[in-house]
């Protein structure tokens, strides 16, 4: 966005070269005005020092979307209805209360377990790819990935994961700014074929779990605290939120960080000479292009942030993909260094909010590039692909490459 101002900066109204490099604005943002009031209502907040003072405080800046997504979806919208129900738009007790339903499935313990099947996944992707030779990294292999891990943690059939993919983009989608009347049909219409779809299928595990069962669903069906249990619709858009949570951003790490080791041959040169950098290089790619770029909160009372009073109920916009290039906190923070260290980098947030799974990405993230660099030494790019017109979840539509061979 050259000469840009950050008078002008409106979420609402986006232009193209936002999308395809937002940095440039977030730098001024940042250096500029950190607590940015936005036009329509609203602060857009960029340093890395405040998101940690939001993301800690959760009682004065809360997660809850009742109030802000109202009048954005309607409050009789089956949108409105699993958004303000899925754990990340929740405070306390149900924040809680789903959190510790589904224990430590997600610990590292449990990602260990699952090693070997996400190999073996990912082997079978690329198998598929040597024989092809020209590939879409998103469609053909990064979208493919997170549908089926998290198919196995809900135990959904393989014959019955066709329409998750589609569901998960159209849910996800309802959260972007500027959404017109098509997607928001789309999202409505894609939680009621997802909710008709569970409302078949839970019953029908519920039936024939056995004691020996411990995936996910088998967790939320069995807990119980206080004599308190989730409700069937509780339980439903919990399923809906774990599928969208650990699909699209996973998707966005394996494309995002392809497509940076593509743009920056040198650094692929090194991890190709050095393997055992490929955690801290997903970390770093977490960093540089976070899978997610935009969260909120609503302040709870009136609150100061940097000198700006705040007046209680306002939605603030915390931008993860400034917070991560905050010079502050980052040496360099415009050069992809995959040797970064320390690198507290917020793509998965930070706070009782911090996501649930980011041991399961990061499984995902470090075998599927890995691999696949290995497998294809002569990997590249056949177009600049297209990213996706989305200022929340960073990433591409499509990736066509070749294996070179």
């Amino acid at each position: 966005m050259p000469a840009a101002r950050h008078e002008n900066f409106d979420l609402r109204d986006l232009p193209d070269s936002f999308y395809a490099d937002p940095y440039p604005v977030y730098r001024l943002l940042r250096e500029k005005a950190p607590v940015l009031e936005l036009p329509g209502g609203g602060y857009f907040i960029s340093n890395y020092e405040h998101l940690m003072h939001v993301y800690r405080d959760a009682r004065r800046f809360s997660s809850d979307k009742f109030t802000q997504f109202g009048p954005v979806f309607g409050q009789n919208s089956l949108l409105f209805e699993h958004h303000t129900t899925s754990l990340v738009f929740n405070d306390p007790p149900l924040h809680t209360n789903v959190r510790k339903a589904i224990g430590n499935a997600l610990s590292n313990r449990m990602v260990v377990k699952m090693q070997l099947g996400v190999e073996s996944l990912i082997d079978e992707l690329l198998d598929d790819i040597a024989e092809r030779r020209q590939f879409d990294l998103i469609a053909d292999f990064a979208s493919a990935i997170p549908i089926e891990i998290i198919g196995n943690m809900l135990a959904v059939p393989r014959a019955e994961r066709g329409p998750l993919r589609r569901w998960s983009l159209a849910i996800l989608g309802s959260l972007e700014v500027g959404l017109d009347q098509p997607r928001l049909d789309e999202g409505n219409r894609c939680v009621s074929e997802f909710l008709d779809y569970l409302r078949e299928f839970v019953p029908r595990r519920r039936g024939a779990m056995t004691g020996a069962d411990d995936d996910i669903l088998v967790r939320l069906l069995r807990w119980e605290s206080d004599g308190y249990r989730l409700t069937e619709s509780e339980l439903y858009h919990q399923c809906i939120f774990l599928l969208n949570a650990g699909h699209e951003t996973t998707t966005n790490l394996i494309g995002n960080g392809v497509e940076l080791l593509m743009r920056f041959p040198d650094v692929l040169g090194q991890l190709k000479q050095q393997p055992g950098l490929i955690d801290s290089a997903i970390e770093e790619v977490l960093r540089y292009e976070s899978s997610n770029q935009l969260g909120n909160r609503t302040t709870t009372e009136d609150v100061e942030i940097d000198g700006v009073q705040i007046a209680a109920d306002t939605v603030l916009t915390l931008c993860i993909g400034a917070a991560n290039r905050d010079p502050a906190v980052f040496d360099n923070p415009d050069v992809f260094n995959i040797e970064r260290n320390p690198n507290p980098h917020l793509a998965f947030g930070s706070g009782i909010h911090t996501c649930a799974g980011p041991n399961v990405a990061r499984l995902e993230g470090r075998t599927a590039i890995g691999k696949l660099i290995a497998r294809f030494p002569s990997l590249e790019l056949t177009s600049s692909g297209q990213r996706a017109h989305r200022a929340r979840f960073r990433g591409f539509e499509s990736l066509p490459m070749s294996t070179g061979e």
